[in-house]
């Protein structure tokens, strides 16, 4: 099983000069790369490879010299990424490429090879830092590295991500079974709602520093210096830490206390198009805490039950299956003219989640189960004469 450690990096001032000098030749090495690719393919239909790429590198270290001063394997990589990054876009997955920028692009290289850790001396040795950089191993590990990732974030701090293979095998899904099933709705009033009863308040941790960070914002607007700078990354900064940290807290239990999750599959990218609602719908970072869910299900052998994003679990009684057509957003109770159930909104989409997801389940178990009676190859034309 394959795990990711992140630690933090005390690199010196030496130190951080090269691993700065890293981050912008691996910056450069993709937008001349794509730059590259773009002028072939515009002047002679050509698509340029990573091989294609990779073979010219050591005729740009000579014209370049201080190209010499990097991890070849670093630069590697980013003509790897780029290319990775083509192929998204003709699978429709993703936009064109385009160029990093020193300001807005993630700060960051990687490295693929040679990458070991002294847990006693607690140093970190990559290629070209022979003496080692300073790490705080917070927490340790047994496995082979498989690579690392160092960034440096914006407020100047350097972090390390180790990717390590610790040999344990993935365990097999639990059973999907309606008492060990919990079903959540994703909200912005509430964060969370389970089909239980649950509820996960929303802290809206933009929302409470935006007073803040305006005013950051405005000095920075006036007065762009370092320190003005400085302070408004640190307060972004401050922000995504907060979410971060609720998101694994709130995924982390969610995991531990049931063997199946049903969930919506939401389209987030949709939403955000409403202006009213996309601050808040970010400020939540739905897509962030399902992929947590996604993976640490896959660490505990727990199952993420997915049901369509136009299944009507709001509308829908849960108790009598009535729908109900005239249900609007600002409705959050509502009372069902069939039954006369009085309803919560949430928690009765939450239930509704789960009874779809479990239905769904059980229509698809029984479709695999009989599929050694549907129509083979073999045997189907034996009535008709061969063709002579």
């Amino acid at each position: 099983m394959l795990k990711a450690f992140k630690y933090r990096l005390y690199p010196t001032s030496s130190q951080a000069a090269l691993i700065n000098k890293h981050i912008g030749s691996v910056r450069f090495l993709y937008n001349l790369a794509l730059e590259t690719k773009q002028i072939a393919y515009a002047g002679n239909l050509i698509n340029l490879s990573r091989y294609d790429l990779q073979v010219q590198l050591k005729d740009l270290k000579n014209e370049l010299i201080w190209l010499k001063d990097i991890n070849s394997q670093s630069l590697q990589v980013a003509l790897m990424n780029l290319d990775a990054a083509y192929l998204r876009f003709f699978k429709g997955q993703n936009n064109f490429p385009k160029f990093k920028s020193k300001n807005r692009s993630n700060q960051s290289f990687n490295i693929p090879q040679n990458v070991n850790i002294d847990f006693e001396k607690n140093k970190l040795f990559i290629p070209k830092f022979r003496e080692g950089i300073k790490i705080v191993l917070h927490r340790k590990f047994k496995g082979n590295i498989k690579q690392a990732t160092i960034n440096k974030t914006p407020t100047g701090k350097y972090f390390a991500s180790i990717l390590v293979d610790n040999n344990i095998p993935i365990p097999t899904k639990k059973p999907v079974k309606e008492n060990t099933t919990v079903g959540i709705d994703l909200g912005i009033k509430s964060f969370l709602v389970s089909s239980d009863g649950k509820t996960f308040k929303n802290p809206k941790h933009l929302r409470k520093t935006q007073s803040k960070l305006k005013y950051v914002q405005c000095k920075y607007s006036k007065y762009k210096g370092k320190r003005t700078k400085y302070r408004l990354a640190l307060a972004h900064e401050k922000v995504i830490n907060k979410r971060k940290d609720f998101l694994h807290k709130t995924s982390t239990q969610l995991i531990k206390s049931h063997d199946s999750i049903a969930i919506e599959d939401l389209n987030v990218n949709g939403m955000l198009k409403n202006h009213n609602l996309a601050q808040a719908i970010t400020d939540a970072s739905w897509s962030a805490f399902v992929l947590m869910l996604e993976y640490k299900a896959n660490w505990y052998g727990k199952n993420i039950l997915k049901i369509g994003r136009f299944e009507p679990s709001s509308k829908t009684c849960s108790n009598c299956g009535t729908i109900n057509k005239e249900l609007q957003l600002k409705d959050r109770k509502w009372t069902c003219k069939n039954c006369g159930s009085v309803l919560d909104r949430d928690v009765n989409a939450a239930i509704n989640i789960k009874n779809f997801a479990l239905k769904n389940h059980l229509s698809e178990g029984r479709r695999l189960k009989n599929r050694n009676e549907l129509p083979r190859l073999r045997g189907v034309l034996t009535s008709e004469a061969p063709c002579s």
